[in-house]
This record gives structure tokens, C-alpha cells and sequence, in this order.
């Protein structure tokens, strides 16, 4: 555990379950249509259109409701009133990972700091936090960086928030794009949560880079340190 001095987390998609929660959001509106894309393809899509939306900044609400309005427009189903702000009223109830809880209270356990930096607005990443057992060291967000992940700015404030040196901190997320590519290009060490009973891009966009580890669960982190 001397290696490091913080782990940081990507949340949405590492912590939290994101797809399980997109997914379960986007249901009533599938069904409208008369043959539903598979989930592998809607989390594809969504892929596809939250990195557009996210290339400038906007609020993270903002660029849910401008995913659910080009869902609508690209699978041709209609929204109504209201109803474009679908995503924005689920995000709070997306559930953790089964181990993620777990793999929190072993880390406070050890005495080892965790933080999190996110592609979130303040007051919804504030909802999300009640669904962990335990508060982190630092949170840092999209809204506060005036940046979305894979830019390089927000894990450069998480730097500077921690007060360390890059190669200090291992950063822990599931996605390849956003997290472990940049983070590893700023001297981060990274480990890429790989489930094995998901697809490895899911929601996220596909591109290649190369961890330094590979876990299958967040549980295998707390002795990743130690070993």
C-alpha cells in the first residue's frame, strides 16, 4: 500500500451501474417501438451520442436530456412533454455494483483514501453518494472542472485537489475511454474493471490503451494495494 497514497474512482459504469440504470430507464420508451434494439445496441448508441454531447461543456443534465432527445430522433420513438428528462429524473436511483460497497468499506478499513472523479453535476453526483457506505476523501466533477473525461482537465484538478504526484494515485474505472487512456497519459497508474458478464465498452465508447492492471471485480482491489 505504500505504492499509493489515493485510489481514485470513476463512478458511473464503476461504481455505480450505470447500464442497469440507463437501460431500465430507456425500457417504457423501447417498447413503443415495434421491433426494440437489443441492450448491447442501445448502450452503443448512447455511447455514441453522450461523448457528441459532452465535446463542449454543458451541465450533465444537459447532455442527458440532449441523449434523450436524439435517442428518440435516431430509434423513432416519440417523447412526450416532459419525458426528455427521463434520464436526468433516474440517475439518482442507478444502483451501486453488488461488491462496490464492499470494496469501500475494506479501503476505509485499511486506512486508505478513495476519492472520485466523475463526468457529473454536483447535485446529482451528491444524490448518488447515498448509495455508499462510506464518504470519500475528494469528489471531482465535470461541473467543477468546466470539463468532461477523456479531457485532460478534470483529472488535472483532481491532481491539484489531492495535493500528489500522478504516479501516487491509482485510478480505477471501466472505461477504456475516459478513464484509462487519459489518466494514463497524465502518470497516473490505472486498473481497468473488466467484468467478465459485460461487455467491456457497454456504454462507453471503444478505443485501446494499456493498464497497468486488470480486475474482474472491485473487490480485488484492496489487495491489489497490498500485493
Amino acid at each position: 500500500m505504500a505504492s499509493f497514497a489515493l485510489v481514485t474512482f470513476d463512478c458511473y459504469g464503476t461504481l455505480i451501474d450505470w447500464e442497469t440504470g440507463i437501460l431500465e430507464a430507456l425500457n417504457p420508451f423501447l417498447q413503443r417501438l415495434p421491433e426494440p434494439p437489443t441492450p448491447l445496441e442501445v448502450l452503443a448508441l448512447y455511447a455514441e451520442l453522450e461523448s457528441q454531447a459532452e465535446r463542449h461543456w454543458r451541465p450533465y443534465k444537459e447532455v442527458l436530456v440532449n441523449v434523450m432527445v436524439n435517442l428518440a430522433r435516431r430509434l423513432n420513438f416519440t417523447l412526450h412533454p416532459g419525458e426528455e428528462e427521463a434520464l436526468v429524473r433516474s440517475l439518482p436511483s442507478w444502483p451501486p455494483f453488488p461488491e462496490t460497497n464492499a470494496c469501500l468499506k475494506m479501503l476505509e478499513e485499511r486506512k486508505m483514501p478513495w476519492a472520485i472523479i466523475s463526468n457529473i453535476d454536483q447535485d446529482l453526483i451528491s444524490e448518488t453518494l447515498k448509495h455508499f457506505c462510506c464518504r470519500p476523501a475528494l469528489v471531482v466533477t465535470a461541473e467543477e472542472a468546466r470539463a468532461y473525461k477523456p479531457h485532460p482537465a478534470i483529472f488535472e484538478l483532481a491532481l491539484k485537489k489531492a495535493s500528489l504526484p500522478p504516479e501516487r494515485i491509482l485510478h480505477v474505472g471501466q472505461s477504456l475511454f475516459h478513464d484509462i487512456a487519459p489518466a494514463k497519459r497524465l502518470g497516473f497508474k490505472t486498473c481497468w474493471v473488466k467484468r467478465p458478464d459485460r461487455d467491456p465498452y457497454g456504454a462507453t465508447p471503444r478505443t485501446q490503451a494499456d493498464p497497468d492492471y486488470v480486475v474482474q471485480s472491485l473487490v480485488e482491489i484492496p489487495d491489489l494495494l497490498e500485493a
